[in-house]
Parts: C-alpha cells; sequence; structure tokens
C-alpha cells in the first residue's frame, strides 16, 4: 500500500512513449500528492483534517496587499526586467545586509517565482550532468528531484536522529568526493525543523573553504521561524570566499504568508547572478509585476505581523510537541524551527490499522491514517526515512487538537 498515484503524464504509453528520460526519472512530490488526495477527500464530503501543508494559514501581511491593489490601481502592469525591478532587489539587498550581514549589490539579486524556482535555477547555471549535489537526509523533497534536471547526482549526507537531525561538518566532509560540487543547507530545515548552530555552521564553512570546486546552495525560508533560542545563520556571512561560493536564497511564502504570489530570490556573487539572470530571461522572465510590489511593500514595513504570527507558531508547537510525548509509539525530537513536527512511527509500523490493513511502511502508514482515520499528514519517505511522518502545524490549534486526537486514537488502535 503505497502513496497515492499520480496520473502518467499525457501522451505516456505506459512504456515511456516520447517522454524524455529526464522525464520519466523524475519522481513527483509526496506531499502535493498527499496534499491533492486529502483535498479529493474532503470534496466528496469526508471529514478530514489536513496537516500536510507546507504554508502559513494566516493572510498576506497587510502592507503587501495594500501595495499591490495599489499597483493594479496604478498600472504597473507590464513586464519588469527579468530579474525583477531594482527597487525590489535594494529592498532585498537592505534586507540582507541588515538581518543576515551579507553584503549584496542589487545587480547580484535576481528575483524568482519563488523560492523553488530560485533553488532550480541555481542548480542550472551551477552543475554540469555527473556533478554530484551534497543533500542532508532527511531533506525537502525537491532537492534530490532538481538536482537530477540539472544532469547531477544527489548524494545524501546522513544525518542522526539522536542529534535532532543537524548537519554536521564531520559529516560532510566524510561525503566529499572528485566530483562533488554543490552543498544544499537548509536551516531551519524541512522537515525536521532542525537549526544548525553557529559553531557547526562555521565548522562546515571550514570544509568548503577547503574544497575549492565545492558551492553551496543556502535555503534560508525558514529563517524567521525559530524558537526556544535557535540562532539559524548565513554561511554566507562568514567568510568573502564562502560569499563568493554560495547562492542565498530566500523568498516571501513563509516569512509573509505570501505562498500564492510566487515570490522567491537569489543573492550571488556576480559571474553566477548574470548567470542566473540569463537563465531567467530565457525561461521565465519576470515575476508579476503586481507582486514584486507586493513583495517591496513587506520588506520595507512593519514585521508586527510577522513576529505575531511566529508567537502564534510558537505556541502551536508547544501544544504539538506535548501532545507527541503522551502517545504511545511515537518518538519525537523538538524541532529548532520552521512550522513541522517529524515524529517517528517505527514502533507502530508492521501492525495493522483499525480497519485490519497491514502497515509494513510509512507511506501505508500516512494513507490509512488518512483513509480511516481522517487526519491528512505526509510520509517520510519523500523526505528520504523510512520511519517518520511530517506533521504540519500551520494550522489552528482546534484543528491541531482534533488532528493529533485522531492520530493519538489511530496509533492506539493499531494491533
Amino acid at each position: 500500500m503505497g502513496a497515492p498515484s499520480v496520473a502518467p503524464a499525457p501522451g505516456d504509453t505506459g512504456a515511456g512513449g516520447a517522454l524524455s528520460a529526464r522525464a520519466r526519472a523524475l519522481s513527483p512530490s509526496p506531499t502535493m500528492a498527499f496534499d491533492a488526495r486529502a483535498k479529493a477527500l474532503r470534496a466528496q464530503g469526508r471529514d478530514l483534517v489536513n496537516l500536510t501543508a507546507g504554508e502559513p494559514d494566516f493572510d498576506t501581511v497587510a502592507q503587501a496587499a495594500e501595495a499591490a491593489v495599489a499597483a493594479i490601481r496604478g498600472g504597473f502592469t507590464r513586464y519588469t526586467e527579468a530579474v525583477g525591478v531594482r527597487s525590489l532587489r535594494e529592498a532585498v539587498a537592505a534586507k540582507l545586509r541588515r538581518e543576515n550581514g551579507i553584503a549584496y549589490d542589487p545587480d547580484e539579486i535576481a528575483v524568482t517565482t519563488g523560492a523553488k524556482f530560485a533553488l532550480y535555477a541555481s542548480m542550472q547555471v551551477l552543475c554540469d550532468p555527473g556533478d554530484e549535489v551534497l543533500v542532508p537526509a532527511p531533506y525537502w523533497v525537491s532537492y534530490p528531484e532538481q538536482a537530477k534536471l540539472a544532469g547531477a547526482v544527489p548524494v545524501f549526507v546522513p544525518t542522526e536522529e539522536a542529534d535532532g537531525f543537524v548537519v554536521r561538518a564531520a559529516l560532510v566532509r566524510r561525503c566529499i568526493t572528485p566530483r562533488t560540487k554543490l552543498l544544499v543547507l537548509n536551516s531551519p530545515c524541512n522537515p525536521t525543523g532542525a537549526v544548525i548552530p553557529p559553531a557547526e555552521l562555521a565548522a562546515i564553512g571550514e570544509v568548503v573553504l577547503a574544497h575549492p570546486r565545492l558551492f553551496v546552495l543556502s535555503d534560508e525560508i525558514y529563517e524567521k521561524m525559530v524558537y526556544d533560542g535557535a540562532q539559524p545563520g548565513s554561511i554566507a556571512a562568514l567568510d568573502p570566499e564562502l560569499r563568493r561560493r554560495t547562492v542565498t536564497i530566500n523568498g516571501f511564502s513563509k516569512a509573509f504568508a505570501m505562498t500564492g504570489w510566487r515570490l522567491g530570490y537569489t543573492a550571488a556573487d556576480r559571474p553566477v547572478a548574470r548567470a542566473i539572470a540569463g537563465f531567467l530571461s530565457q525561461t521565465t522572465s519576470n515575476v508579476t509585476s503586481v507582486a514584486q510590489r507586493a513583495a517591496e511593500a513587506a520588506l520595507n514595513g512593519t514585521e508586527a505581523a510577522v513576529a505575531a504570527m511566529v508567537a502564534e507558531f510558537a505556541k502551536r508547537r508547544r501544544y504539538v510537541l506535548d501532545r507527541f510525548a503522551a502517545m504511545p509509539g511515537v518518538r519525537l525530537r523538538p524541532p529548532g524551527g520552521a512550522f513541522y513536527v517529524f515524529p517517528n512511527v517505527s514502533a507502530v509500523l508492521g501492525g495493522r490499522s483499525p480497519a485490519g490493513h497491514p502497515l509494513p511502511d510509512v507511506d501505508a502508514f500516512a494513507l490509512r491514517l488518512m483513509e480511516e482515520g481522517g487526519l491528512a499528514t505526509v510520509p517520510g519517505s519523500g523526505f528520504g526515512t523510512a520511519e517518520h511522518v511530517r506533521v504540519s502545524y500551520a494550522a489552528s490549534l482546534a484543528e491541531l487538537q482534533t488532528g493529533l486526537d485522531r492520530f493519538e486514537a489511530f496509533v492506539r488502535a493499531i494491533s
């Protein structure tokens, strides 16, 4: 019993048809698949709590929404530069200096259609076929797939649950070969919530500096969602040579509740920035003009709404941790950031669901939890682990209470 199936692409004959090898090798996103299945069940009238989503359940910050309306009314609806309007890139550069301690010129910044495309564009311009991309595991589902789309080979850097899934310099060093080109860092991490401590980030930086061919993609999209004193940092701020060999990636989806606006950005040394600009000019062209005005207002406005949202996430996190601590057959390391927990359910795998279906793996567990238990989560298989599920707490406390009641009832009923 596996994850919800994804329909074949148009034109696929079942034997590959006219599809490229690259398309045939691509794995669909399990987060999207389980979210789609949950929405389909809801559309059928099923009572379902959906905790799959990787998006804040808050309205977009007011200053961004108001700026977008003003842009439409003011006729700001035409093409812009492929990398985004200069005033937005200046606002991004100011943010990076102020909050991250990294100095970038606006010409070294490119605004992209979401942070996901920022990652994709970066891999496309940095990787050649056969290059190896180091991806700490567990990982966000798109990192290895995007590496493959660039013709590169994802190499997984294992982290330890007992160590809070923190990426360690020694683990990175062990995985480097003469073909290693890129190291992906995601702190705070999706799905684990792990935050790389400052001293460890510096040690990773030393490893990178010892290998002149190695570049870093630093995905900092969850930087503002941190708890219990966790301190995420930007590796590009540690050393001028690290700045030269790092693409810093961020966006507006999480901090400003702007997931549907599709806004991300890259900040990179000039030669890499030029290559990304050329890539954007031949692929997406510019991000929606109206969305750019919204992003600029988000960066230049007050962060009171951001702080309130993070405070609410902290409250939900505490509730979720307390609930899981009381559940039988579940083990959970408290995450330092993001808005997910990643409980280990290996103790209940191999049993049978309340309806008597076998639960040989986490895919079956997550599917039966959704179909029988009325709670949608995401199995860890898509994130590189066979023992965990990802649960988002980007939901109201009422939804979390109902959802975790269902999670607990399900695991208690497994035979």
